[in-house]
């Protein structure tokens, strides 16, 4: 399997990219990150699988092999915690505009808003 670091992600978009070891960028969905993974910060090592997605690589079956030294602790930090919780507002946000308008959010969106949610609740309840 191909290995590499993020380069960046974002909780709020919901995406972000990874350098493969090769030298290539992968596209990397929040919905491939493990069980219990709402992000991840740049420099996080991972495994992953590769399909070819409309736009190119995709990662798929992610694997955090090493965090980077503050990720470490299986506890985020306060600050780690304050930036993840408040781009969940951000994104919670743009999903009740969309419920305002009629728009109900699809599938996958549902699926990572959901995700991201019970890993903020994990980190909070310890």
């Amino acid at each position: 399997m191909p290995v590499g670091r993020v380069k960046w992600f974002s909780l709020e978009k919901g995406f972000g990219f990874i350098s493969s070891d090769e030298g290539e960028d992968v596209y990397l969905a929040a919905s491939a990150l493990p069980e219990g993974v709402s992000t991840v910060k740049p420099g996080t090592k991972l495994e992953f699988g590769v399909a070819e997605g409309r736009k190119g690589p995709q990662a798929l079956s992610v694997r955090v092999i090493e965090a980077p030294p503050s990720l470490a602790n299986t506890k985020a930090g306060a600050d780690d915690l304050a930036v993840i919780i408040e781009e969940s507002i951000k994104m919670l946000d743009r999903v009740g505009n969309g419920l305002r308008q009629g728009r109900h959010p699809s599938d996958a969106e549902a699926a990572r808003v959901a995700k991201v949610l019970r890993g903020i609740a994990q980190e909070i309840e310890g």
